[in-house]
């Protein structure tokens, strides 16, 4: 038996519903529809328009067509505040606004890092869920909402009436208890964040319920719970055997790690900014942000778009390393210039400023293939679990210099596909519950083997070359 479902996956930058057919031995993919996600700055606040993206999604499950059900994935620990009447409050506030700066230093000071990361096991980045809620205390839309609801989750209400909240993404929030499985109710409380905002919790293959008739869908399709955080969907999505693997989800950002089966909540862990979050059945993804792609985005949008397939070319007769920059310096996290940044930060650092869009390109690329290097080898360390490959999925995935810069870094074999991790990771929870597919993970992993394309990049290089890299960025 094969099913039909939807699966809608929101980035960053753009939303796309996806429909596809499900069974054993059968896993077909195709675009129904993809809208953009432009953020909108009011005043001085940068927002999510989710009410145009709620409207991608609606014409998206309509041309899709009739599907046994729907899931929903999106980015993390934004979300949108309803009041008693269920009435969304305002447009929720993007994770790149300004209102956090400094707000992280505050929290950490009054609730100590250390209690943080023993109760929450997540990294601190300074658009955690906790630190926008400090953000927005004794503000008057705090003050009138009733629920706060995660964007798939919020997604999920309008589509179904029904409020929750999906496990896998309220883990990223920092106000979640990853080993006692539930909020943080004593950390809200003297964080000052009402406890009574937080719906309960779901967990990724249960049934949300039926979509509303006004909605106005064809086949009465029903919204399940999978793993709301695009990451969670993207690891189910990693065609990995065994469990000696290391993922990189790359993409605007790129979630490097590996997949176990308990957190490691280590003094090292912490220190190294490692995030433990909640996966599905169970797992924990150990991993660590890295900037991504992000980089080149905002630099293809400076320089007014570019033929990226050519700039990539010209990127890779560049020489190698001659400049290199830290992805995750704050400085690269607005939007804005970032050619200039990098020029900037290259400067700074004194390093040879990069020449041109295939230099900048360049400079990113490697950049990022260290960085990948230096968050695939503490991931090893910090958790005891050797790897002997690793497995890029997501739009980096096309990337085919930065796939080989990535092995070469690694000093491992690189396995790239599929693109579509995500959505494939969401339809498989969706065709598991309704019975099209059985078994663990693994037994998901399997059929993914068997229908999707995977491109294997084996390393090469010097690798004295890479470390003599990495100690120009410890300067």
């Amino acid at each position: 038996m094969s099913v039909r479902l939807a699966a809608v996956d929101l980035g960053a930058s753009s939303g796309r519903v996806m429909v596809g057919r499900v069974g054993p031995g059968e896993l077909e993919l195709t675009e129904a529809h993809r809208f953009p996600n432009e953020p909108v700055r009011v005043g001085a606040t940068l927002h999510w328009d989710v009410l145009g993206l709620y409207r991608g999604v609606l014409d998206g499950l309509r041309a899709a067509g009739p599907v046994a059900s729907v899931g929903v994935d999106s980015w993390a620990v934004d979300y949108g505040l309803l009041d008693a009447a269920g009435a969304l409050l305002g447009n929720p506030v993007h994770y790149r606004d300004h209102r956090t700066d400094g707000v992280a230093e505050r929290v950490a000071k009054h609730l100590g890092e250390e209690r943080l990361y023993a109760t929450t096991g997540l990294q601190k980045l300074p658009f955690n869920t906790l630190y926008q809620l400090v953000a927005a205390a004794d503000t008057p839309q705090l003050a009138a909402a009733r629920w706060l609801l995660l964007i798939p989750d919020l997604i999920a209400y309008w589509l179904t009436g029904e409020i929750g909240a999906e496990i896998t993404n309220a883990s990223t929030t920092q106000l979640y208890d990853l080993r006692r499985r539930t909020w943080a109710r004593e950390l809200m409380a003297d964080a000052g964040i009402p406890a009574e905002l937080f719906p309960p919790l779901r967990e990724p293959g249960t049934t949300i319920g039926p979509v509303l008739p006004t909605v106005g869908l064809s086949g009465d399709p029903r919204v399940v719970a999978v793993g709301s955080h695009d990451t969670a969907s993207a690891v189910v999505g990693v065609p990995a055997v065994g469990e000696r693997f290391a993922y990189i989800s790359c993409g605007t950002w790129s979630l490097v790690g590996v997949e176990l089966d308990a957190p490691v909540l280590s003094e090292p862990s912490r220190a190294a900014n490692f995030t433990n979050e909640s996966g599905v059945d169970g797992t924990i993804r150990y991993l660590r942000n890295v900037m991504g792609l992000w980089l080149l985005q905002e630099s293809v949008r400076a320089w007014g778009g570019a033929d990226l397939p050519a700039l990539l070319r010209e990127a890779g007769r560049e020489p190698a390393f001659r400049s290199v920059v830290d992805p995750d310096d704050p400085v690269f996290l607005p939007p804005g210039d970032m050619p200039a940044r990098i020029a900037d930060a290259c400067r700074r650092a004194g390093e040879p400023v990069p020449t041109g869009p295939a230099g900048t390109a360049r400079c990113i690329l490697d950049s990022l293939a260290l960085a990948h290097r230096r968050a695939v080898r503490q991931a090893q360390r910090l958790s005891g679990r050797h790897v002997d490959v690793v497995h890029m999925v997501g739009g980096g995935a096309r990337n085919e210099l930065l796939c080989q810069l990535t092995a070469d870094a690694c000093g491992l074999a690189v396995l790239a596909g599929p693109v579509e991790a995500t959505a494939l990771g969401n339809m498989l929870v969706q065709a598991r519950a309704a019975g099209a597919v059985g078994g663990d993970l693994p037994a998901l992993r399997t059929v993914l083997r068997d229908t999707q394309r995977i491109v294997r990049y084996e390393p090469r290089g010097d690798e004295a070359a890479w470390r003599a890299a990495e100690g120009r960025l410890a300067r």
